[in-house]
């Protein structure tokens, strides 16, 4: 059969023009998954907020402090369990433990090396991720020491805790600390001067020269200890999950100075230095209790209901406002500190644990 030569033409042109067809449109879709997977659009956080760690919604719920409400979701790549969560001292990053581990209903039975497990530097006004550092063993958290200099991270081993300190300029691993058996959280002094390891395994809390990264005492506290927190009046109060109690450090001696027996799981300790108060989240209740130094005793004075396994305690800078994170509930509450009082209840992600502010 003989094909005529215009036919012959019109075919050729046919097949490029559906070449050139299939061509773009396998081109436009890899070019929109680049942009949405390798370059988010930055946020423009550039107000006071609060920054709520969702633990089971794997992301970072963004609370403007002016009136309360949620303005924005930080998505974290991916990681899965996120947990406590810290600023640096410019206030211009977050560093957020990603511990693919749930640890909402307790320390005990959680650590060593799951896929995963690494910490996200986060910029506090595009939300966009900096940098992650992989690690071996469950990371309670990290944080930043006095100058931002350093980051510092607990690896909960079971057998033989230690405690990285890394380079904030190069991100360079400078120490590897040795501690006790699983430690969780790792804390400063309100001055700096010294580093606090909750080796929850052991029943102990490490104190550290953060200069020459020398181990200077290990205090045996109560059972389970999750972290030591830090307070304007000299101390640093260990919560025993096991125990149920709180104990007290002098950051000048190195001694337990005071055992407050609480009769409720606690979630987390905070020193509210305007009222002299010591507010410690009852998880087992879904309340916050608060004490007074009386006669040299720590002594209650009452409680606040929030919601369901209430967790981790930050003041406003000026002390009249508490922000409190409820685990099991969903939400977080704020709390007039004058009042004793939840003045508002914003639903949040699932399984909020550590928050921060920036003010």
């Amino acid at each position: 059969m003989k094909i005529k030569k215009t036919t012959l033409i019109a075919l050729a042109t046919s097949i490029v023009l559906t070449l050139n067809f299939c061509k773009k449109k396998e081109e436009q879709p890899m070019e929109e998954h680049h942009q949405s997977h390798t370059d988010p659009v930055p946020l423009n956080i550039n107000y006071p907020a609060a920054y709520i760690v969702n633990g089971a919604s794997n992301n970072i719920s963004v609370l403007r402090l002016s009136d309360n409400v949620l303005t924005e979701t930080i998505s974290l790549n991916g990681a899965t369990f996120p947990h406590h969560i810290y600023l640096n001292p410019s206030k211009t990053k977050l560093a957020v433990a990603i511990t693919s581990a749930d640890l909402s209903e307790g320390h005990v039975g959680h650590g060593g090396s799951l896929p995963g497990q690494k910490i996200q530097i986060i910029d506090v006004v595009t939300g966009n991720i900096d940098k992650e550092i992989n690690v071996n063993q469950l990371p309670h958290n990290a944080i930043y020491n006095t100058l931002g200099t350093e980051l510092w991270i607990p690896q909960g081993d079971s057998v033989s805790g230690t405690v990285l300190v890394y380079k904030t300029t190069d991100w360079t691993l400078q120490n590897t600390i040795n501690v006790g058996k699983l430690p969780s959280e790792v804390t400063f002094s309100n001055d700096g001067s010294k580093v606090y390891v909750a080796n929850t395994k052991d029943g102990t809390i490490s104190i550290i020269d953060p200069v020459s990264k020398v181990v200077l005492q290990t205090l045996a506290t109560g059972i389970n200890p999750v972290g030591a927190w830090p307070a304007s009046n000299g101390k640093m109060y260990a919560d025993n999950e096991g125990s149920q109690t709180v104990s007290e450090i002098d950051v000048i001696t190195n001694t337990i100075t005071a055992t407050i027996n609480l009769g409720y799981t606690p979630g987390y300790v905070a020193y509210n230095s305007t009222n002299s108060e010591l507010w410690v989240s009852d998880a087992t209740n879904g309340k916050v209790v608060y004490y007074t130094l009386i006669s040299n005793v720590w002594t209650l004075q009452g409680n606040i209901t929030t919601g369901a396994n209430a967790h981790a305690i930050a003041f406003s800078i000026d002390n009249s406002k508490a922000y409190v994170t409820n685990q099991d509930a969903n939400t977080i509450s704020i709390i007039n500190v004058l009042t004793h009082s939840v003045t508002t209840t914003v639903n949040v992600g699932s399984k909020p644990n550590g928050v921060v502010l920036t003010q």
